[in-house]
């Protein structure tokens, strides 16, 4: 199989799109997008894997104008070509496997007819509308998934779908009244999703959506405190952590600044009254537990949370979890905390970077059952370096042994800013593996715990082109999580690289307000990150456009 594409288009739409189905089918492999008639490249991502020569344009490529699309992949001798056209009459799509010899520019080597497969699908009905984007990004992506599955012999399991949130398909068609059948079929004809993940789409947008009818998103909001310190970085986080022992003078700065953030989010919102609060990180018990009460009262002091579905504290890293730090959180109403282990086998927490051991988290979670914590969520990576099927179901043994109350599975996805990335040669001999049947293992032992899947959501490079999926006991649900990625109802976040999200217009429009990561940033910046806030609350929340310019 192929290691490097060169792509090169003739239109700049849909080109992320494209780019990320041929990385599902070629995970490995980097692409280099260029465009016809262009020189160099105009797209300067290094997530896309873009190198920093652009293809040469060829003589008699079709130029950028028009509502045709034509785009060509050469991968080592051959060369694979897509167009799709706008195009009378009512013949079904066909595929034809042409022998035509490439021409060469300057710096483009001549291909015989003998070395080079040019496959061309034709859309010869008119596209529904051509004009609309959303139909016309779906036919081309199902031409390009066509074509690829075709060349490899194989399906992905959510098919030519590219976008994180899968589920908000389901549930939208839901709300529209459809029934099962008619959604899956949906999600079968128009993007080639799976039988098994259309059943898990489905069964999780139903249960996104009893949870989320309690909610009213005019009324309510939800809060997001973050706290970006952690004891060390794990080897493949790509969150705004700043490692303690460098950063322990900035702790106090640091709450001083949020809880005047608090009270302007408090002042603002009045009349509202948050639905779900969530304080994550980073790892919120990296802090001390004086620390932690502090921050906890602050939020107590201000907020009305008598309305409050879930109240949230991330503890997430065994080694920053103590007796104290757990009945500080007793004192308030914190109703669901994170223990995370990400896997029971101590060889892979030790190249991981994290600090603690399996026992660690064992005794962790059994302190926190013995204080009374009745909702504890554990999280889990499949497609960590090293770890195999073998190594998974010893986690899943061990975690059924504890009986936790939510499990969330994730599935390894390699940031560019993650350590993992930046120095991958470093790990290359060490395997990455993920498959349906570790997933499939993954289902099968949260429904052994008494779990159901109650959210989704997918992310770029994703270990197996799988998914993430949270599964909890009935009434265990993690409600932020579902309003975070269904996007129902505002978020206001508070701290260093917290996204404020604006939902409005009937949950049709979203805007957001950005906070800067740094922490000295953060600190020196926040009276004009308020001031962002401040704008988008008047315009978006209340509807007051008087201080807009013309």
């Amino acid at each position: 199989m192929p290691s490097k594409f060169d792509l090169l288009l003739n239109k700049k739409t849909f080109e992320y799109d494209i780019y990320s189905l041929i990385r599902a089918f070629f995970p490995g492999a980097g692409v280099t997008i260029g465009y016809y008639g262009e020189a160099a490249l105009s797209v300067d991502d290094a997530e896309k894997g873009v190198t920093a020569e652009a293809p040469a344009a060829k003589a008699g490529q079709p130029a950028a104008e028009g509502k045709n699309g034509t785009f060509t992949v050469f991968y080592g001798d051959k060369e694979m070509t897509f167009s799709y056209e706008a195009a009378e009459g009512s013949a079904p799509v066909e595929s034809r496997a042409d022998d035509v010899p490439v021409r060469s520019a300057d710096d483009v080597p001549v291909r015989s007819a003998d070395d080079v497969l040019t496959r061309t699908f034709r859309k010869k009905a008119p596209l529904t509308d051509f004009d609309d984007r959303i139909v016309t990004k779906n036919e081309v992506k199902q031409l390009v998934y066509r074509s690829l599955r075709e060349m490899t012999g194989r399906d992905l399991p959510w098919g030519d779908l590219t976008g994180i949130r899968p589920v908000k398909i389901p549930m939208h068609l839901l709300e529209e009244g459809r029934n099962d059948e008619e959604i899956a079929a949906y999600l079968r004809d128009t993007y080639f999703v799976s039988e098994g993940k259309i059943a898990l789409a489905v069964e999780t947008a139903h249960r996104e959506k009893t949870l989320l009818d309690r909610i009213d998103p005019e009324k309510g909001y939800s809060l997001y405190v973050g706290i970006p310190f952690c004891p060390s970085i794990c080897l493949y986080c790509s969150f705004g952590s700043h490692q303690m022992d460098r950063f322990r003078n900035m702790v106090e700065p640091y709450i001083e600044t949020l809880g005047k953030e608090l009270d302007f989010i408090a002042e603002e919102m009045k009349g509202r009254h948050p639905d779900s609060i969530y304080i994550g990180g980073g790892t919120p018990t990296s802090i001390t537990a004086g620390q932690l009460r502090r921050v906890l009262q602050l939020i107590e002091d201000r907020f009305d949370t008598k309305h409050v579905e879930e109240y949230t504290v991330e503890a997430g890293r065994p080694d920053t979890i103590t007796e104290e730090k757990l009945r500080v959180m007793r004192e308030f109403p914190v109703t669901r905390i994170s223990v995370n282990p990400q896997t029971m086998n101590q060889k892979t927490l030790d190249l991981i970077g994290r600090r603690h051991t399996v026992e660690d988290a064992i005794e962790k979670f059994r302190m926190a059952r013995a204080l009374g914590f009745d909702n504890i969520n554990m999280d889990l990576i499949i497609g960590l370096p090293g770890e195999g099927r073998d190594e998974v179901e010893h986690t899943l043994e061990e975690i059924g042994k504890l009986d936790p109350d939510s499990l969330t599975i994730h599935s390894l996805a390699l940031k560019r800013a993650t350590r993992l990335n930046l120095f991958k040669e470093q790990y290359e001999p060490i395997s990455f593996e993920n498959s349906e049947s570790i997933m499939e293992s993954t289902e099968r032992a949260a429904r052994a715990m008494g779990m159901a899947p109650y959210y989704l959501y997918r992310q770029k490079n994703m270990a197996g082109n799988f998914e993430n999926v949270g599964y909890a006991k009935p009434g265990k649900e993690g409600v932020y999580n579902i309003l975070i990625m269904e996007e129902k109802q505002t978020i206001m976040a508070a701290g260093s690289g917290a996204s404020t999200k604006f939902v409005f217009d009937g949950g049709r429009r979203i805007e957001r307000a950005e906070n800067v990561k740094d922490l000295k940033g953060y600190i020196e910046r926040i009276d004009e990150m308020m001031a962002r806030k401040k704008y988008g609350i008047d315009r978006y929340l209340n509807g007051n456009t008087s201080n807009d310019e013309d």
